[in-house]
Parts: structure tokens; C-alpha cells; sequence
């Protein structure tokens, strides 16, 4: 299996990039991104470029794969609505255009979040913009597109987030987290987790488009 991953150097993309080199039957990696990773391996391939909402030129590249992990995202914290729906709503969907035209028997996994809108009406506004890239994510011409909600998610294998509140959070929670696994395992999960139910899905589907923690769970194996 030949996979595309976006946000590779987020903390989410981290672990699925951990997983998919692990996995031998993910043959190749294209991690894209503004960044590179800093790591090398056999199966690793890397293209970085400040922006990610134009990949015209380079659609010829991305041919030929089989699944798109899109864990790129941002914190809506002191955004407007209008430049979290740009970084959220318009790049993914740019993105996921482009694939869809190149690859039409890819199957498309988005990392949304627990508590997404999917009627596009409430009154948070981070979920409603979720919402509406979720839905507009299934109504492209994949083989398949999975919308992944999940919600606490413990970091695993040395992986840091790159935000410093967060890197803050986590210094509290991580040794709590076999404790919070027991009493709320069906709101929470490690990278780890994440990252293999992700590339189960792509191989073998699952029987939703929209998955909850639970669902992700169940299938990475965490329940």
C-alpha cells in the first residue's frame, strides 16, 4: 500500500507516520507538509512547500496511491471564523480535490474531532467548520472517505506536540493516562492507537464514514 501523509511533523501525523513505517505492508510514504521531518527510511518520501493549497504542479506525484492520511489541522483558539474556515475548510478541500481527480480509487481518511457538526448549524464554530468539511470531504469521488472523531489523544514513543500549552498538559496528564483509560475509554486514545486503526481502515474499510473515539478504538485495538 502506497500512502500520502499530510502534517507528518504534527503530533497526530507523528504517530501515523510512526505506524506506517512499522507496517509491512505499507510499502511507501509521501509525507507532505511545510516542513520536513528530519527522519530517513527506506519507504519514506518527503516534498515541502510553504503552500499546500495549490499542488497543480505537482499533481503528477501524487498518482498512484492508495490512501491519504490528512492529519493536518489547527487550534481555533483566537481565530476568526473566516481564517479557521481558510486553514481548515478551503486547504483541505483543495487538497483532497487534486487527490481525488489523481487517485479515484484512493480511500481518504480526515482527522476531524469529537463533537463535530455535521448539520453545519450549531453554535460552536469550530464544529460547525469541521462539519462542513466532513461532509463535503464524503461527497468527493473516492473509493472510499472515513471522517475520524477523536477526542483526548495521549502521546506515545517520545512523540511531543508542537504547542507548548500543550507539551504542558501533557506533562500532567501522562501519568494519569492508564487511570483516565479505564474510567473514559470511550473518550480517549494514544497516537498509537490512532494510527493503526487508520491504516486498518484503509485496508479493509469500516463499516461507518463518521467514526468515534469508540469506533477508532475498536478497530486500532484499543478495546
Amino acid at each position: 500500500m502506497k500512502v500520502i501523509l499530510f502534517g507528518a511533523t504534527g503530533m497526530v501525523g507523528q504517530g501515523v507516520l510512526r505506524e506506517c513505517l512499522l507496517d509491512p505492508e505499507v510499502v511507501e510514504i509521501l509525507a507532505m507538509g511545510r516542513n520536513t521531518t528530519g527522519q530517513r527510511h527506506g519507504k519514506l518520501l518527503e516534498i515541502a512547500r510553504e503552500d499546500l493549497f495549490d499542488l497543480s504542479d505537482i499533481a503528477v506525484s501524487l498518482a498512484g496511491c492508495d490512501a491519504c492520511f490528512f492529519c493536518l489541522g489547527v487550534s481555533s483558539a483566537g481565530m476568526k471564523e473566516a481564517q479557521y474556515r481558510r486553514l481548515t475548510y478551503d486547504l483541505t478541500l483543495s487538497v483532497a480535490r487534486i487527490l481525488a481527480k489523481q487517485n479515484p480509487e484512493m480511500t481518504f481518511l480526515y482527522v476531524s474531532g469529537a463533537g463535530t457538526d455535521s448539520s453545519e448549524r450549531g453554535r460552536s464554530m469550530w464544529a460547525r467548520v469541521k462539519g462542513k468539511t466532513e461532509n463535503d470531504l464524503l461527497k468527493l469521488p473516492f473509493q472510499a472517505a472515513y471522517m475520524l472523531r477523536p477526542g483526548y489523544i495521549q502521546p506515545t514513543h517520545g512523540i511531543r506536540s508542537k504547542t507548548g500549552w500543550y507539551r504542558a498538559l501533557y506533562a500532567v496528564t501522562t501519568p494519569m493516562y492508564p487511570l483516565m483509560k479505564a474510567l473514559l475509554r470511550n473518550y480517549v486514545m494514544t497516537t498509537e492507537d490512532l494510527g493503526r486503526a487508520m491504516i486498518k481502515i484503509a485496508k479493509q474499510g469500516a463499516p461507518n464514514r463518521v467514526l468515534e473515539v469508540q469506533d477508532i478504538n475498536r478497530i486500532g485495538g484499543a478495546i
